[in-house]
């Protein structure tokens, strides 16, 4: 008998031959496939990834899969298109993953971000409302009841005076008291301190 001879496979080969071997696991007829096309596959891998390694991992995914499902696939293309299109479609679902990644770590850092930011302003205004009534503590008796009024129950001089019974005038000097003597103790910290009560 004489011996059958040794089919030669080499990327010149024809492409539909090539894959009507390797649907019948033919491991000769897959290399030259991947010695044809995986350097143009990487090419367009890297164009759209930007990233060496996830170009890789594409390549690699692409010809596991032509691998693993050889017996199954039907070309209704010419290979080359299928391996274009199945390296395109991994491509996009790389894309849309990673930008859901960098979306997540980017809302997550915003949040944390955000956080801190509120955090560290409430405990501000917390030191602030802190020194502010340790200095109203020490002010005298009138000079804090006017203060309280016009700052905890945000009244009118009219309605303090009316309220404590003086004179409105004796209101706006008591108060204006009461701010230089806050301003001497408080400084600049005064003017935050205001309009954190007045947010409120």
């Amino acid at each position: 008998m004489f011996s059958k001879p040794k089919i030669s496979l080499d990327p010149q080969t024809d492409d539909s031959y090539l894959f009507s071997l390797i649907q019948k696991g033919n491991k000769e007829a897959f290399t030259a496939i991947y010695n044809k096309y995986h350097k143009q596959l990487y090419v367009l891998a890297f164009t759209y990834l930007k990233d060496k390694y996830m170009a890789e991992d594409a390549i690699q995914h692409v010809f596991t899969k032509l691998w693993e499902f050889h017996q199954d696939i039907a070309i209704k293309v010419s290979l080359k298109n299928f391996l274009y299109t199945i390296t395109k479609n991994y491509i996009l679902n790389q894309i849309r993953n990673e930008n859901m990644v960098i979306r997540k770590n980017y809302e997550l850092a915003q949040t944390i971000e955000n956080y801190e930011d509120n955090l560290l302003q409430t405990i501000e205004e917390k030191e602030l409302m802190s020194l502010f009534n340790k200095a109203l503590s020490m002010l005298p008796e009138q000079k804090r009841a006017v203060c309280l009024l016009k700052f905890e129950e945000k009244l009118s001089n009219q309605e303090i005076a009316d309220k404590m019974q003086i004179s409105i005038n004796t209101v706006k000097t008591h108060y204006a008291q009461a701010l230089k003597i806050l301003r001497a103790q408080l400084g600049k910290m005064l003017i935050n301190i205001i309009l954190i009560i007045l947010s409120q």
